[in-house]
């Protein structure tokens, strides 16, 4: 069986604790990321949309690196968006800076109506890759 692993990245623990999850799991060589939001320091949401989906990258990237994984690792996405007609076009933007060329991730986005207070919300799956 193989034994997982809880991986916290610095400064986040108000929300992981708040919420009594783990910010990712390693299993293996795979890293499985729970949902990265806009959170500010103490947990609560950015208030302006593109500053929180590049806050939540900017989480995702810190949950990454705890792990030892880059944007580069990153196999399969799932984001949630509360309100993806009006939102897609800012996000899609963000997105094009993060993953600037192929090859790309697998990607799924999903409409949903609640995200605790957030707007948008990025879960991965990354690949961790093998030390020498």
């Amino acid at each position: 069986m193989t034994k997982r692993e809880i991986i916290t990245p610095e400064g986040r623990h108000a929300l992981y604790e708040q919420h009594a999850y783990s910010a990712a799991i390693k299993s293996g060589d795979l890293l499985f990321v729970s949902g990265q939001v806009g959170s500010l320091p103490d947990g609560k949401p950015e208030p302006d949309f593109a500053l929180q989906v590049e806050l939540a990258f900017a989480n995702l990237q810190a949950t990454l690196k705890a792990a030892g994984c880059t944007l580069n690792d990153i196999v399969d996405v799932t984001t949630f968006h509360t309100d993806p007609q009006n939102q897609f076009d800012t996000i899609l933007a963000i997105k094009q800076k993060i993953f600037p060329s192929a090859p790309y991730p697998n990607w799924t986005a999903i409409g949903v109506n609640w995200l605790a207070g957030f707007d948008f919300e990025i879960k991965v799956i990354a690949r961790i890759p093998a030390t020498s």
